[in-house]
């Protein structure tokens, strides 16, 4: 009997099948906040990457400094921030299932095949991040489990953050798309009737999660009618 209970324990703690969202150094932290507001509100679990580079753009847009032995708390710190950098914004957000791995662990669950996730997204994608990628450099824990996402044909979500892009850029992008990959530029759109800079965020945030297959409620649809973007919301 103990023993019957002890393999039903270890199914269950095994069962756990996250998404793993990875951001990198390019100018977006509201983007990747809202995207994993959005997982965690959906029921998702979440596997945590942050580059080192991204820890500076961090710093730079909201102020906050990510540490690896304070993670949790910097997080909630960081996803409880409006786009408009008003803390508070957002309460109730339950992080109990979010695991977070150090940049640097290349010995982490994501570096393998093996370790059970539904995919990757990245956001915000930066070229630097996008040509690792492509070139299947693997110099870091985000560049690996990127290239581990794409050789297992798992959902890989690039919501690359750059303007203008040049000519290599652009071929980096293609052999991501060519290698299953959904590229998707953080493009704003203007036809859910935006009025704050969190509409805009939303928008992008939610065409990431509508390329990786998750439901929410971040922006309103188009509906096959003019003057949506005119209605309140």
């Amino acid at each position: 009997m103990p023993d019957r209970l002890g393999c039903v324990e270890h199914v269950n703690a095994t069962s756990r099948t996250p998404w793993v969202v990875g951001v990198s150094g390019a100018s977006g932290t509201p983007y990747a906040a809202s995207v994993l507001r959005a997982l965690l509100r959906a029921g998702e679990a979440v596997d945590l990457v942050v580059s080192r580079a991204s820890r500076l753009t961090l710093l730079d847009e909201t102020g906050i400094s990510f540490r690896d032995a304070h993670w949790r708390e910097d997080l909630g710190e960081w996803l409880a921030r409006g786009a408009d950098g008003k803390p508070g914004t957002f309460t109730g957000l339950d992080l109990s299932d979010v695991r977070y791995w150090a940049a640097g662990d290349l010995s982490a669950g994501p570096s393998s095949g093996s370790y059970p996730v539904k995919g990757m997204i990245i956001v915000p994608a930066s070229t630097a991040c996008v040509a690792g990628v492509a070139l299947g450099l693997s110099k870091d824990l985000l560049q690996r489990a990127a290239s581990v996402t794409l050789k297992e044909r798992r959902p890989l979500v690039v919501t690359v953050r750059e303007t203008p892009l040049n000519g290599q850029t652009l071929r980096h992008l293609v052999t991501l798309d060519e290698a299953g990959a959904v590229v998707l530029p953080a493009s704003p759109a203007f036809y859910a009737g935006a009025t704050h800079i969190q509409d805009l965020v939303d928008f992008v945030a939610g065409r990431t999660l509508d390329a990786a297959g998750v439901p929410h409620t971040l922006y309103r649809r188009w509906e096959g009618e003019l003057g949506g973007g005119s209605r309140e919301n």
